[in-house]
């Protein structure tokens, strides 16, 4: 691994997504909303976001399309973002976030939205073509991940793990598929965690280097091959939007771990703070600057 990886998200089911703020609302009614935002989202994105503002250098790997999908390219435009955007005919989905003061944040997703084969085909390829020693990290939900289309999409990755560090943040069959093979990390909540398979097969063969478990504002557990489960709490915080704090985690271990050379549980302190402070602002990482110290646990 070189001393300075590039790192590479993949978001398998991106999201244009348009943010509604009233001063209240409630269902069964027209009402309007103060203001409208837009912005891309998937938990790919949010990861990059956030390593965009650690100066990380990284590369946020989707599929785009319909008019949705148009959208999002303005937007990534517009962003200073330089993604690599596999073109698909699916139409990118949409969503819509709803907040009203001293309501809890609600979001509407659209259905998901599987990438098309040729799309599919042309992220393996891009993967294949990437010089050894880099990161990658697969996040969220991912249509069709068992369907043919997606054979040589599952056949990169597992390429990736002979010559990269693969991490997943992921859940469904992806994580099944992650769970049984030596990845370096994997990133999921507990709820997700429950339905990581327990059969024979899975439990023999999986291999994940590290687990990190998440768990809101409750200590989050880790732990590394072979080793025993840690637990670690985090800073206390007003929380304003738990939206992208896992994210923000993600993309601060990253860091740690692959670009400064932390142990895990130093790296876990480390990156704690930052996605508190995410939770307690609305946005996605773009909470106000802090420090944050690395403990090693």
């Amino acid at each position: 691994m070189s001393a300075e990886p590039h790192i590479f998200t993949l978001t398998g089911n991106l999201l244009a997504e348009h943010t509604l703020e009233f001063e209240s609302w409630a269902a069964g009614r027209t009402q309007r909303a103060t203001r409208e935002t837009f912005q891309v989202g998937g938990k790919g994105i949010n990861v990059s976001k956030m390593l965009n503002r650690l100066d990380a250098p990284n590369t946020a790997l989707c599929f785009a399309g319909g008019l949705s999908g148009r959208e999002c390219e303005q937007w990534f435009a517009r962003s200073g973002f330089r993604p690599r955007i596999f073109p698909t005919l699916t139409p990118t989905r949409r969503g819509t976030v709803v907040r009203g003061r001293g309501q809890p944040e609600t979001t509407f997703l659209g259905p998901d939205a599987a990438p098309d084969a040729a799309a599919l085909h042309a992220c393996a390829h891009f993967l294949d073509a990437q010089p050894d020693g880099q990161v990658l990290a697969v996040c969220g939900s991912f249509p069709g991940w068992n369907a043919p289309a997606s054979d040589s999409l599952r056949a990169a990755l597992g390429r990736w793990c002979e010559r990269g560090a693969l991490v997943a943040d992921t859940y469904g069959p992806p994580l099944a598929w992650f769970a049984e093979r030596p990845v370096a990390l994997i990133k999921i909540n507990a709820q997700e965690f429950m339905s990581v398979p327990a059969s024979p097969s899975a439990r023999a063969n999986a291999q994940p280097a590290a687990w990190v478990i998440t768990d809101g504002a409750r200590p989050l557990r880790w732990r590394q091959f072979g080793g025993d489960w840690h637990l670690l709490s985090p800073p206390h915080v007003v929380e304003v939007s738990p939206t992208g704090s896992g994210d923000v985690l993600l993309a601060c271990l990253l860091d740690a771990m692959f670009r400064r050379g932390l142990p895990m549980g130093a790296a876990l302190g480390w990156s704690l703070p930052f996605a508190a402070a995410n939770a307690a602002d609305p946005g996605v990482a773009e909470f106000p600057p802090i420090t944050a110290t690395a403990e090693r646990c």
